[in-house]
């Protein structure tokens, strides 16, 4: 591992990670504002666009667990610098290339490989072995919380870049900024110095097939497939639904995903104290029917900007709120040596639940004319997300011998 004579400190990790989160997940958050410019800009549907960031969030789910295993077994600052340099060159390819199955597979693959080298997975094992274990959810709760301040913040930013210097000049303006803050940052990301193991030693393989032949890791891995479902379709798709429905002022999208961004802040915070007090199963369970009800409330009420402002508040607070809590479970029953890994393993599942969301979203619009069906689907699998939590055993695994974790 990437590892100096001194030892970490886990509020220099905190604010290294997080502005490596905020600028992360930031920019992430806001390509919904490019779906429309550029694929008129193209002359493509909306399906095209729809379909690179689909491809874009399985690739960061499949690229996961393989930059979980080089941050726990290399060291962070590396996969991180790495994912650096391969956000700048997907930012770059988004500007550049115009062919629609060039613009697809580039922008899905380097993106979502950037993507898992810089923002939860890749992060969460380095806080987790820092942090002490009574602050261990708070720490988990600060990350997202800093994700979430990214969204607040750069929303406005990237729209204001649109608006003012063109969809392209943006791109170039956000690869810049990518690098001239994540790049020093990543330094600062020092592994704690590792345990001198003793007894047998658990391998990459071994913690692998331990996680997938457990069950409550199986139920984690389907409830956060309904998360990235839920999360990505609602992103990348709100600001084209609310102009579909007569909402054509540009700021009130931006209000809307810069308020989730606000609200998200404080709703991490909470997960992350709270699963320090409560079962963090029931935690996940509540916010997945939360989230029922606030779907089902903004689809019932007549669309104004205030109702859509209020739907982004109250998503907002449960927008990220399940992270904390789900590697907080990850840590709990499996330990830390290999958790960024297995934090990717269930990111991978949350990120086909991205996939789905963001490619049913263009897909069904382009046959239907509608997002009905989509936020049908929504809603039914947030109630589905809700149960399989409730029966997860929390508790550490039991090993038939020590295995240090």
């Amino acid at each position: 591992m990437l590892t100096t004579h001194r030892a970490p400190d886990l509020k220099t990790v905190l604010i290294a990670s997080g502005l490596v989160l905020t600028l992360c997940m930031g920019v992430r958050h806001g390509f919904g504002f490019w779906l429309q410019p550029i694929s008129q800009a193209h002359g493509w549907t909306r399906e095209t666009y729809s379909l690179a960031m689909a491809l874009q969030n399985l690739m960061w789910g499949a690229f996961g667990p393989f930059a979980g295993m080089a941050a726990d077994r290399l060291g962070t600052a590396r996969v991180v610098i790495v994912g650096t340099l391969l956000y700048m060159s997907s930012l770059l390819w988004m500007a550049l290339v115009n062919d629609a199955t060039l613009f697809v597979l580039g922008t899905g693959v380097l993106g979502g490989a950037a993507l898992a080298c810089t923002a939860f997975g890749a992060v969460s094992g380095i806080i987790g072995r820092t942090a002490p274990e009574a602050k261990r959810s708070w720490a988990f709760g600060m990350s997202s919380a800093a994700s979430s301040f990214g969204q607040f913040l750069l929303m406005p930013v990237e729209q204001q870049l649109i608006a003012g210097t063109g969809w392209q000049q943006a791109l170039f303006i956000l690869t810049a900024l990518v690098g001239i803050v994540m790049l020093p940052m990543a330094l600062q990301l020092r592994e704690p110095p590792a345990q001198k193991a003793t007894g047998p030693q658990q391998s990459i393989l071994g913690a692998t097939r331990e996680a997938f032949a457990y069950k409550p890791f199986l139920l984690l891995l389907a409830g956060y497939f309904v998360c990235g479902f839920q999360l990505v379709f609602i992103g990348v798709h709100m600001p084209s639904y609310l102009k579909d429905k007569g909402l054509n002022d540009p700021q009130i999208a931006v209000y809307a995903l810069a308020l989730i961004g606000l609200f998200n802040i404080f709703g991490s915070y909470y997960a992350g104290k709270w699963g320090a007090i409560f079962p963090k199963r029931y935690l996940l369970s509540t916010i997945y029917l939360a989230r029922v009800a606030a779907i089902a409330l903004f689809l019932l009420a007549p669309l104004t900007p205030w109702t859509v402002y209020l739907f982004a508040a109250a998503m907002g607070f449960l927008w990220l709120s399940t992270v904390p809590l789900t590697n907080g479970i990850i840590a709990g029953i499996f330990g830390l040596k290999y958790m960024s890994m297995l934090s990717g393993f269930v990111f991978f599942s949350h990120q086909v639940g991205s996939f789905m969301g963001v490619w049913l979203g263009g897909y069904l619009f382009t046959k239907t004319g509608s997002y009905d069906i989509v936020w049908g689907i929504t809603l039914a699998l947030g109630v589905f997300a809700a149960l399989v939590n409730l029966p997860i055993d929390e508790r550490a695994i039991r090993r038939p011998a020590a295995v240090p974790a």
